[in-house]
Order: structure tokens, then C-alpha cells, then sequence
């Protein structure tokens, strides 16, 4: 008993509950489905990015979500991959990728916002979700096409079916998809080089 509490992903959980913490706590005092009160508590928008200098909104949208499917999505996802990530980078790389995937994505996000005009209101984990996919990519590069029970081919699969779904369905943020995959592989693939990693 005592060794399966030492093997829990207590990052991985933590970081859900805190996910799911965050919209309850919001969904009590307002509705996250309305933009304009998501953005009063953090959401990313274009212009009080750029013109308020309120970059950390780069980081905090990435614990905000628009309804209860949109964070329950994202947290099931995150909880299948990120038990896997955490358990072969170890805690505190595996929150830097994280953090790190979130704010890539948004920032992806943002930059391509401002390159096409458009003013909108974004929120959500996947950017860093996607961030654990390319974390859990580069891994199985670096550990001969397998990591944590996965296969590099079904990681690929993966992959591409939850673009597909972001690419096909409406108000998806696409580019922060993309940006935390890059974002996860790149850390990871550098916490890999310098073995940072958990060593059977």
C-alpha cells in the first residue's frame, strides 16, 4: 500500500484538481461561458495582452475553461498522458514542461491572432495537454520508439486524431495545439539529452 501511494502521480493530480478547483470556483461566481467575465479572471485577449502589457495571461488562461466538457476533455486526456510523462521525467521537469507547453501554445496562439487581426478570448489546458503529447513523442524518440507502455506509431495516432477533432470542429484553438506540441517535444527532448529522465 505504501509503495502504490509512493507511485502516484501526484503531480499529474494535483494539477488536475487544480484545474477542476479553478472552474468550480468560477462557475460559482459567474458562468465560464460567458467571455467577458472569463476574461475579467484571466483569459487570454489580444489586447489587454498587447496593449495593458498583461503577459501573464499567456500562462493563466491555460487553468481556465469555457464549460464543464471542455475541461473534462482536457483533464481526461491529460490525466492518460501526464501519469505517463511525470512518471518517466520525474516531478518538477515534468511541471516545467507543462507550464512551459501552456504558455508556447498560447503564445503560438497570440502571435497568429495578431498576424490575422482577430480579437478573441481563449482559455483552456490543451495547449499544455498537447504539450504532454509532444513530451511523450520526443521521449519514445529517445527511448527506442516506446515510452510508459506507449509506442511511438500510437502516439502518432493520437496525435492525429485530436488535431483532426481540434481541425474540424469550431472555435478549436488550433495554433495552440500546435504551439504546445512543439513546445513539449522541445523541453522534453532536451530534459532527454541531458538525462533527465527516470532510468529502468
Amino acid at each position: 500500500m505504501r509503495e502504490q501511494i509512493k507511485t502516484l502521480p501526484a503531480v499529474t493530480v494535483t494539477i488536475a484538481a487544480a484545474n477542476i478547483l479553478v472552474w468550480i470556483f468560477l462557475e460559482a461566481a459567474g458562468s465560464t461561458y460567458d467571455s467577458e467575465f472569463m476574461t475579467a479572471w484571466g483569459a487570454a485577449y489580444t489586447p489587454y495582452i498587447l496593449e495593458n502589457g498583461e503577459w501573464w495571461r499567456l500562462l493563466s488562461c491555460t487553468f481556465l475553461h469555457f464549460g464543464a466538457e471542455h475541461l473534462l476533455n482536457n483533464m481526461f486526456i491529460f490525466v492518460l498522458t501526464g501519469m505517463r510523462l511525470e512518471k518517466f521525467l520525474g516531478k518538477l521537469p515534468f511541471v516545467l514542461l507543462y507550464l512551459f507547453s501552456g504558455f508556447a501554445g498560447s503564445a503560438l496562439s497570440f502571435a497568429m491572432d495578431l498576424k490575422a487581426g482577430e480579437i478573441v478570448v481563449s482559455a483552456g489546458a490543451s495547449g499544455a495537454v498537447f504539450g504532454v503529447l509532444g513530451g511523450l513523442t520526443a521521449a519514445a524518440v529517445c527511448n527506442h520508439g516506446k515510452v510508459e507502455g506507449l509506442t511511438l506509431k500510437g502516439l502518432f495516432i493520437m496525435l492525429a486524431l485530436n488535431l483532426y477533432n481540434g481541425f474540424t470542429t469550431a472555435g478549436v484553438d488550433n495554433w495552440g495545439h500546435i504551439g504546445g506540441f512543439a513546445g513539449g517535444f522541445l523541453l522534453c527532448l532536451i530534459f532527454c539529452l541531458m538525462g533527465i529522465y527516470r532510468k529502468d
